[in-house]
């Protein structure tokens, strides 16, 4: 078909150079916008690389000195704690010990982060449990919504008291975030946030983590977790979670439900992050090392994507190394 206006109306002008193209860019990456989740595993000497996660490691408590010293000069907004106990149990109870190796960690990261960043921390149950659910078990093995609650509000005053800047409520039970927000302010941590993952999808991408935190998951999480088809469910979870207090929702995982994340972020009325989980990280890796995709330019790229549908903050494995190229850029 033939230009009825040849030369007049060119949107490649706004394309044409690199100068033009940052110029009319229309979404920012920006390293206060990640979160690097950071493992750390009780009993460990050294940090243990994780087999399905090329270049992530489960750390020790002197390396996760490190890992904070790096995401602070890096720019981060923020590091993700998740641990790894070497005793389990029915009811997790290392989860809610001031000696348990999460809250020893979160104590770490803040001193050594000294504000410079949020250290924010998981809290579920799953890497605690000796069955990997991320709740207490019925005696007929069903999750127990309110049993759980029990422990999630127990969880999140030993995380506060350890100092945790944030709490990561990852577990989706009904009523977590008012359960958990009630306990907070009654204890006087009324300035410690809250996120919610509100919308946090049954999703095949999660097998990675799993290896990573040595999950003793039996069966699957599909009574507590989204169903991968619904999509206004996930309105509605997030309505709930932001009316019981949530400070910031979640969608989880990122790539594979953008059309959620970008539903959330036009309707929220609190900030918005996304999770660009282990599989998707594990994909992206495996891809790039068998030469089939640009490793730098595919995560920038799917990172962009996360923050073009809407995210605030994006919570990626790559954030520390994505950060230095984007300080690079910036030069």
């Amino acid at each position: 078909m033939t230009n009825p206006n040849p030369g007049r109306i060119r949107p490649r002008r706004l394309r044409a150079s690199a100068a033009m193209r940052r110029l009319t860019s229309e979404t920012d990456l920006h390293p206060r916008r990640l979160v690097l989740p950071v493992f750390v595993r009780e009993g460990l000497t050294e940090p243990r690389p994780i087999p399905s996660m090329p270049g992530v490691v489960q750390h020790t408590l002197e390396s996760l000195k490190g890992a904070v010293d790096g995401a602070v000069g890096a720019g981060l907004g923020g590091v993700m704690l998740f641990a790894v106990p070497e005793v389990r149990d029915a009811t997790g109870t290392q989860a809610t010990s001031s000696d348990g190796i999460l809250n020893r960690a979160i104590a770490v990261a803040t001193a050594q982060a000294a504000g410079g960043l949020v250290v924010q921390a998981d809290l579920c149950l799953d890497e605690f449990t000796d069955h990997g659910h991320c709740g207490v078990l019925t005696p007929d093995g069903r999750v127990d919504n309110d049993a759980t609650l029990v422990r999630y509000a127990d969880m999140a005053l030993a995380q506060a008291a350890a100092g945790a800047d944030l709490v990561g409520l990852s577990g989706m039970m009904d009523g977590q975030v008012g359960v958990v927000r009630d306990a907070l302010d009654g204890a006087g941590y009324d300035e410690v946030a809250v996120l919610a993952y509100a919308a946090k999808y049954a999703s095949a991408f999660y097998g990675p983590f799993r290896d990573a935190v040595e999950s003793q998951l039996q069966g699957d999480r599909r009574t507590y977790q989204l169903d991968p088809a619904n999509r206004r469910e996930a309105a509605r979870e997030v309505a709930i979670d932001v009316a019981e207090g949530a400070d910031i929702v979640m969608v989880k995982p990122a790539m594979s439900y953008l059309d959620v994340l970008a539903d959330v972020a036009a309707t929220s009325p609190v900030p918005v992050a996304a999770y660009a989980v282990s599989g998707e990280y594990a994909m992206l890796e495996a891809a790039a090392a068998a030469g089939w995709i640009e490793r730098e330019r595919a995560i920038y790229e799917s990172v962009l994507s996360i923050r073009r549908a809407g995210a605030d903050h994006v919570l990626t494995y790559h954030a520390t190394e994505l950060a230095g190229w984007l300080a690079e850029e910036s030069r």
